[in-house]
């Protein structure tokens, strides 16, 4: 059977393997999102380097820091106009100054911050 979420089962992975303390967890399939959403990761500090053990398979190991304390995926994707993106701030995250928001843009994939 094929996932049919599988940004959301990567996040759930990293995240249960952050709560068992875990220094590092296996993900598959790969694809170029979850790629770039863990760079994003990455450079706030929320993951580790993260390497490509088998390309052909889809295979991540990422190196998790400790910092994570909670992810996740709004499902259904929903449309967000720069308009509107203060107010889902407000909504989702606990404070002006913690958390991030990822969106996929046609940029790529980004942060709230870097819009």
């Amino acid at each position: 059977m094929v996932p049919m979420k599988v940004l959301a089962d990567v996040l759930k992975s990293i995240y249960d393997a952050e709560k068992r303390g875990e220094p590092q967890v296996l993900i598959r399939p790969s694809s170029k999102v979850i790629m770039q959403f863990l760079t994003v990761m990455m450079e706030h500090g929320y993951a580790g380097k993260f390497e490509i053990v088998d390309h052909r398979a889809g295979k991540i190991v990422v190196h998790l820091t400790g910092r994570l304390s909670r992810c996740g995926v709004i499902s259904p994707r929903l449309d967000v106009q720069l308009k509107d993106l203060e107010k889902w701030q407000n909504n989702l995250l606990p404070s002006r100054q913690f958390g991030f928001i990822v969106l996929p843009t046609s940029a790529g994939i980004v942060d709230h911050e870097a819009r």
